[in-house]
């Protein structure tokens, strides 16, 4: 005889498989079935963590630049997406960490390392980045990553037991590649990268910042990052799969760019 619980999980199962089906800002098919406000604490949990244990750049020049291009990506980000749900505010963050990388949260966080400003030479090729990162956010790709990875069963038993200890919440943590180890890089797939890439590419050019850049940024990315795995053996698209896709989109993300006045970031 099953448990009650489980029984009630085989009941709801089928039904949250139907509900939970939606689409990225892409049109892309997705199944994300966990709380977005559930998203958004964790979110806001794993940011406070950072900031715990790593120190803040004091650099004022850096802390204007990311404040600057963050501020107008986040604007075209939510004149791109009408339709989407926004946090209230956005809270930026230079993190004094040599890693090129940058992150977004649920909830509104966005993290820059400091060196990433070594990589991204122009407030353009910064603007690519946080525009990837917070399509990540607007795609809901955390919660399509924890949704697959844990399963909808482990999804609906961990909710039900974040009230009751931390050990939910530290494996949504996990699925969600956000501990208590500095260098985020969140592990989203190739379909994910790809799907940001291209919606980051709208959204810097509806902010006035060069598409162009957005090659350029790679091309400097892979000029520091070494060898890569295989492409077939890893998450992340190799760096010349990346630069072609994003050639390919450059087109109709120009001719938005010269739609709009030109960002001003430099000072």
């Amino acid at each position: 005889m099953y448990p009650r619980f489980i029984l009630r999980l085989l009941v709801l199962v089928p039904l949250l498989l139907l509900a939970g089906c939606d689409e990225t800002p892409t049109g892309r098919s997705q199944l994300a079935l966990v709380p977005h406000n559930m998203m958004a604490q964790m979110g806001e949990d794993a940011f406070e963590q950072l900031l715990s244990n790593q120190p803040v750049s004091r650099d004022a020049g850096a802390n204007r630049l990311v404040q600057c291009v963050a501020q107008k990506v986040v604007a075209a980000a939510e004149a791109s997406y009408p339709a989407l749900e926004f946090p209230e505010a956005w809270e930026v963050v230079v993190f004094e960490e040599s890693s090129p990388n940058a992150f977004a949260l649920p909830g509104g966080r966005i993290g820059v390392h400091s060196g990433l400003l070594d990589v991204a030479e122009t407030p353009a090729q910064l603007a690519a980045v946080i525009g990837h990162e917070v399509s990540h956010v607007l795609a809901d790709h955390g919660n399509e990553r924890l949704t697959q990875q844990l399963g909808i069963k482990a999804v609906l038993m961990l909710v039900g037991l974040l009230g009751e200890g931390d050990m939910g919440h530290h494996q949504l943590m996990q699925a969600l590649g956000i501990g208590a180890q500095l260098g985020i890089s969140l592990p989203f797939s190739r379909t994910h990268e790809e799907e940001a890439d291209l919606m980051g590419l709208a959204i810097m050019a509806r902010a006035g910042f060069d598409p162009q850049q957005s090659v350029a940024l790679w091309r400097n990315m892979a000029a520091v990052g070494g060898g890569q795995p295989p492409e077939f053996l890893s998450t992340h698209p190799a760096h010349a799969s990346r630069i072609k896709a994003l050639q390919q989109g450059l087109e109709e993300a120009t001719a938005t760019y010269r739609t709009v006045a030109p960002a001003n970031c430099s000072g």
